[in-house]
């Protein structure tokens, strides 16, 4: 019996679950731009608030300052985010999401939530909260950002 590294189980897990709310995200809201994995950590990252900018998005992503502007730019002209006056820098630009964004995350986050019920509902609680635990005690001792090059 040929064992699968734990990489590859989480691979094919988050492509299959990834998949699955894709699925649903259709179903559910057909007419969405074509968002992609990547645009769904923005919209995680500029819900946090307090006036981000392109610049620290890309620290967060661990992707050039022009990726993520090219990124902000597609979600703005889709009517998810906004750019405002940066607060206190004027030279910078402040991100928000808009009410649209707003509601897409809520909708992703119910999807996600559907999807791991499901998988509680296979492997059990106790297995999820394990799991759970596992992965945030590894990525808290990791330094980088997220780099969702899909």
């Amino acid at each position: 019996m040929v064992v699968e590294p734990v990489s590859t189980l989480f691979a094919r897990t988050f492509r299959v679950m990834t998949d699955r709310f894709h699925a649903r995200l259709a179903e559910r809201a057909p007419d969405l731009e074509p968002l992609r994995p990547a645009h769904g950590f923005v919209f995680r990252f500029l819900a946090g608030g307090g006036g981000r900018t392109a610049v620290e998005l890309a620290g967060h992503l661990g992707v050039t300052k022009q990726a993520a502007t090219k990124t902000v730019a597609e979600l703005v002209d889709w009517g998810y985010v906004r750019r405002t006056a940066h607060p206190t820098d004027r030279r910078a630009q402040a991100l928000e999401l808009t009410g649209k964004g707003r509601t897409y995350l809520d909708l992703a986050d119910a999807l996600w939530a559907e999807l791991e019920a499901e998988f509680a509902a296979t492997v059990g609680d106790e297995r999820v909260v394990a799991v759970r635990g596992a992965l945030e005690a590894y990525l808290d001792g990791l330094e980088g950002g997220l780099r969702p090059v899909w």
